[in-house]
């Protein structure tokens, strides 16, 4: 079945709604609603998928597409899945709307569940446009190659090392600062964001391609300044404290950088 560039949107809403739905009504069983995380990097995954199996475009881009998106979508799926939900407990977004919301938080998480399916189609115009583009693989598609392959390394070499410094007993209370950590105090969201731009440039030779460009800019948003860095750096500080304000002083939130010499940052 062949779907044109007008019709994948309505169909992705329908499965990320109903599999927001779902995946709802498992939290309220298992009280932990981490799992939306989960099912918002599995549906834009399977939107990528999706897109790629029922579009009209050149047949190796089409690969392209699914290969790309798929592959973020179900790692990153797959981390958050037995990284975090199955380890427990539950994330601290989550905990913090409960204390919030109280006896009312049931209808506020469905909410925010069905907000979720909405954001995925909203990001999904990368992959809706680079699957109905009809022109054959260019020195662009290249490069946006090139450029998801390190985003996704990178994004797995930082998940990795987060991990390897939570297993090891002598690093409780203390901040992870060991390879890409000693550089960027959020690696995983900047490779995160660099597989964002290598999805626009896929998508930016086809006809309105230029409106794939609106996903890594909210990526970028939703990173900088909603729920990305805010809420992690807040739990941070709360739980790591003294040290956390200096990690901050030496090291870049975002981009990776060289690390900042503190003794010179407080002198006058």
């Amino acid at each position: 079945m062949k779907l044109t560039w007008l019709q994948q949107p309505g169909w992705i809403a329908l499965g990320a709604a109903l599999a927001m739905l779902t995946l709802w009504f498992v939290q309220r069983r298992t009280r932990d609603a981490g799992i939306v995380d989960v099912g918002w990097a599995a549906c834009l995954g399977s939107a990528a998928v999706f897109c790629a199996w029922t579009g009209a475009g050149d047949d190796t881009r089409r690969v392209l597409v699914g290969a790309m998106g798929g592959a973020w979508g179900l790692r990153l799926a797959a981390h958050l899945l037995f990284d975090r939900v199955l380890k427990g407990p539950e994330d601290g977004r989550y905990q913090m709307m409960r204390e919030q919301f109280g006896t009312r938080i049931q209808p506020v998480l469905l909410a925010f569940f069905l907000a979720q399916a909405l954001l995925v189609v909203i990001l999904s115009p990368p992959f809706v446009l680079a699957a109905a583009d009809p022109h054959a693989p260019r020195l662009l598609d290249g490069i946006a190659l090139a450029v998801w392959l390190a985003g996704w390394l990178g994004e797995l070499l930082a998940d990795h090392q987060l991990r390897s410094f939570k297993q090891d007993p002598s690093a409780r209370g203390r901040v992870c600062t060991v390879g890409l950590w000693r550089w960027s105090r959020h690696p995983n969201y900047f490779f995160e964001w660099v597989m964002w731009i290598a999805f626009a440039l896929l998508a930016t030779g086809a006809p309105h391609g230029w409106v794939a460009w609106s996903a890594p800019a909210l990526m970028l948003i939703f990173i900088l300044k909603l729920t990305g860095i805010p809420p992690t750096e807040a739990r941070a500080l709360r739980s790591r404290g003294e040290a956390y304000r200096e990690y901050q002083r030496s090291t870049s939130a975002f981009v990776p950088w060289f690390p900042k010499s503190t003794r010179k940052s407080r002198q006058p």
